[in-house]
């Protein structure tokens, strides 16, 4: 039996449990996928003696995404972004993979989003914004990155391919030919409050939100209300987890399985 699993602290909240499993009885495999919570200090010990139990594959999530970087091979999305969100224990060193970025753009193509030559606003550039920025600039977008904390937003878009760096004050004109809009930050998470002017926001417009928790935020009710395609962060969360089964097993994912497992517990 392969075990699988996710590495934070905490991870009583995690949606990937069931999801994971989902995918596993769908597709006939002898599977568990299980938690471990580790002490903040004690990841790379966690992470050497789940390679050593002969674990096949961890996600990693806060505070360990990138505290992990030291302790596994990380590819080149992974050592770009400085975060790895998923481990591989299967080749000679464990491999560390982002698959956030990979995620977002599968939510967006989804829904019959074009992202090739088109200009993309990220509002956020902790984590989540990274991955996002990287991600549609590999896409073939253009991105202008805007942040509460202008100098941030400066420093991410030096290391993104063509990428502009604004503070929020920007985003009225960012948008106003903007193709797609993702907001990356955890704004609409604990209030309902929203990033974006609901003014700037057009039907020409697809805007991704990364929160997924409520799923309907104020940002997509406001982009609803304006015509624009809409995409909840689920999408987003489905996907990176769909990324991570793919890597780990060889197989095409059950999305339609994962995804009813997830959104039934949404």
């Amino acid at each position: 039996m392969d075990v699988f699993g996710l590495v934070g602290n905490p991870v009583g909240h995690s949606l990937s449990p069931p999801m994971h499993e989902a995918a596993y009885d769908e597709c006939g495999l002898e599977a568990r996928y299980v938690t471990f919570e580790p002490a903040p200090d004690e990841i790379a010990a966690a992470i050497r003696g789940a390679e050593s139990l002969g674990i096949t594959g961890l996600n990693v999530t806060i505070p360990f995404k990138r505290d992990v970087l030291e302790v596994v091979a990380p590819d080149a999305m992974a050592e770009r972004i400085g975060a790895v969100n998923t481990i591989d224990f299967t080749g000679a060193e464990p491999t560390g993979h982002n698959t956030d970025a990979a995620g977002a753009i599968r939510a967006l193509r989804e829904h019959d989003v074009t992202l090739e030559g088109g200009d993309a606003v990220v509002v956020g550039a902790g984590g989540a914004g990274r991955a996002v920025s990287f991600g549609l600039a590999d896409a073939g977008a253009t991105v202008a990155v805007a942040n509460r904390t202008e100098s941030s937003a400066h420093d991410l878009a030096s290391e993104v391919p063509d990428a502009t760096g604004h503070g929020l004050d920007d985003l009225d004109s960012l948008l106003a030919d903007a193709d797609v809009l993702v907001n990356a930050t955890s704004v609409g998470m604990e209030e309902d409050a929203t990033p974006v002017p609901a003014d700037a926001l057009h039907g020409d417009l697809a805007v991704l939100d990364a929160v997924y928790r409520p799923l309907e935020t104020r940002l997509l009710r406001d982009a609803a209300d304006a015509g624009a395609t809409t995409v909840d962060g689920a999408w987003m969360l489905l996907y990176q987890g769909v990324e991570a089964f793919e890597l780990w097993t060889g197989r095409e994912a059950p999305v339609a399985a994962m995804n009813e497992a997830l959104r039934s517990r949404l």
